[in-house]
């Protein structure tokens, strides 16, 4: 008796409640990877750095967390992404607090590339909670609300980084704010979330099974005798599209993240004020953007339309909007103008955020961190190299033209992949 009255209580909602702590930590992890593009101008000055040695330092970070994509998916199937994602915060809170005590671009360099190896693993982690905590119907706003913390922690962190370096005068104290309010952050999520849903204590027998019995049904249709591989992912023609297209759209996104700062300032004459007021504006329509895209996707999902449909037309409007946006860019002379229209651009890219719902589509249960690992990998590739290609070309040519038009073939390449994907079947690895 005790048995069905408690599965008549209504199901809890601490899987949404863990979601939204992942929001607060990949918006942390922005707030940090923002600070540096918004004190940018003042670090530019202070160490005298050409435009390509910006190109470098705001680089630097992708370089080793690009290169441990794999390891940290791997990391996270080995031990769980409660401890990872704890021991990730921890440590990039350290080196965020490192920046503030550097005393030369090497240094700064340096600490950049430390806080890379130490964020690496968190988007393994969210993807692996997204399999473990969600259901089918569940996992596109889960990733969508767990990938909005991209465009809200850089609104938030322009804004809150600009405000701090203006009334504290002081870039290095704004680091160093920004690396102890991480650490604590990740001090709360060790004693929230869970690697799975039983052993939380929140959790009533009624989202339990809500949970279990949609995972049971969708990985009653896995694949059997699996080679267990990572490496034979690339064998299939979705996991090579799904690689490529993230790519693109995070190309055109940390193009935007590192360089639209400077951007504004030098092109259009914003002050820091207005550079991070400008910037905050432009990011929250990319997080609000990403919380729209996600609901419709789901929604739509749930009434039983294709996951093929659904995302090619997804992906595909975010795509063609999101290239035009950009393309205009270049041609416009209002700074009210440039606004709006990187605002579109932002709004209709962060859709892109639904690419961390595909690993949990693609992937067998034992493999999602791993190819949530690859995923990222192939995201920032873009990253390593785009804030370089910017630079060069800002200081051989003196202007950003080319620069906007190589953001706008990466929004094609987002289209083109992202409508190629077979969204509907689970890859045998």
């Amino acid at each position: 008796m005790e048995s069905v009255a408690e599965h008549a209580l209504p199901k809890t909602s601490v899987r949404w409640k863990i979601f939204l702590i992942l929001l607060l930590l990949v918006t942390v992890n922005y707030v940090d990877r923002a600070s540096l593009s918004v004190a940018m101008p003042l670090l530019a000055r202070e160490f005298s750095l050409t435009p390509v040695m910006q190109g470098l330092i705001l680089s630097s970070f992708f370089w080793s967390y690009t290169l441990m994509q794999m390891p940290g998916g791997m990391l996270v199937d080995r031990f769980k992404p409660r401890l990872v994602l704890a021991l990730c915060t921890l440590f990039w809170g350290g080196f965020q607090g490192l920046a503030a005590l550097t005393t030369s671009a090497v240094g700064l360099l340096l600490t950049r590339v430390g806080l890379g190896i130490a964020e690496a693993p968190v988007a393994a982690a969210g993807g692996a909670l997204n399999a473990s905590w969600l259901t089918q119907h569940e996992r596109v706003r889960g990733a969508s609300l767990m990938d909005g913390g991209s465009p809200l922690g850089a609104a938030v962190g322009s804004l809150l980084i600009a405000w701090l370096i203006l009334v504290a005068h002081s870039w290095r104290a704004a680091f160093a704010i920004a690396g102890i309010g991480t650490i604590l952050c990740g001090v709360g999520a060790w004693f929230y979330i869970k690697n799975h849903p039983r052993e939380h204590s929140g959790v009533n027998d009624a989202e339990a099974d809500h949970i279990e019995r949609a995972q049971a049904r969708e990985y009653a249709k896995e694949a059997k005798n699996l080679s267990g591989r990572s490496r034979d992912f690339f064998k299939y023609r979705s996991v090579l599209l799904m690689f490529v297209g993230f790519m693109c759209c995070t190309t055109l996104y940390y193009g935007l993240l590192t360089w639209m700062p400077t951007y504004l300032h030098k092109v259009h004459g914003f002050d820091l004020k207005e550079m991070g007021n400008a910037s905050f504006v432009i990011f929250v329509c990319g997080f609000i953007g990403e919380l729209v895209g996600g609901y419709i996707s789901d929604k739509w999902l749930a009434s039983g339309a294709a996951p093929n449909l659904v995302m090619r037309v997804m992906f595909g409007i975010a795509g063609v909007v999101a290239t035009i946006s950009v393309f205009c860019v270049a041609y416009a002379s209002s700074p009210k103008m440039v606004v709006i229209l990187l605002s579109a651009t932002l709004f209709f890219l962060r859709w892109g955020g639904l690419y961390w719902s595909i690993p949990a589509m693609l992937a067998t249960r034992n493999k999602v961190g791993a190819l949530g690992g690859l995923l990222n990998f192939g995201g920032n590739l873009g990253g390593m190299v785009i804030p370089i290609v910017v630079g060069a070309i800002v200081q051989y040519t003196g202007s950003y033209f080319l620069a906007l038009m190589c953001f706008a073939a990466m929004g094609v390449g987002l289209f083109v992949c992202s409508i190629g994907i077979d969204y509907e079947t689970k890859i045998p690895v």
